[in-house]
């Protein structure tokens, strides 16, 4: 059975953020495993993107429909449960990377830190006042991965 690796984060961010999530995206692709996320905008197109750079496969849990997937989502799942849907994404994961994100993310970090998941926080607001483990950079980010899988 394949091991999952599930991005998190947010679904607006700038523009130099989604160049450093796409990086992400295309070290994480080098472990040619599974990359699980929302399927939306910002954190998780950035990631897919990068993953699909590199010829990877992206899963999206959607909180509505499959026509909500970004363009880099290879199989997308429609749930019809909005935000319910964080639990789906954290508990199908094995690994859980947080990116940047408010309380959509911060509800995930809750269910990662609930299920007990390796989690890990890139630039996430959240990160201090939760005691998580920080990444400063990418290669933290792949030490993480290489860890726990």
């Amino acid at each position: 059975m394949y091991k999952i690796i599930g991005i998190i984060g947010g679904s607006s961010i700038d523009a130099e953020l989604y160049k450093e999530t796409v990086l992400i995206g295309e070290a994480i692709a080098s472990f040619k495993l599974p990359v699980l996320c929302g399927g939306g905008r910002g954190v998780m197109e950035a990631v897919s993107k990068g993953v699909k750079n590199k010829n990877g496969l992206t899963i999206g849990i959607l909180p509505h429909s499959k026509r909500d997937a970004n363009e880099y989502i290879d199989i997308p799942i429609s749930t019809g449960i909005g935000f319910a849907r964080n639990a789906v994404i954290v508990n199908s994961s094995d690994i859980i990377i947080a990116i940047d994100g408010k309380y959509g993310t911060l509800s995930e970090i809750g269910f990662a830190l609930q299920f007990e998941k390796p989690l890990i926080a890139y630039k996430c607001e959240h990160s201090a006042h939760l005691n998580l483990r920080t990444a400063e950079n990418v290669k933290q980010i792949i030490d993480f991965v290489k860890e726990n899988l």
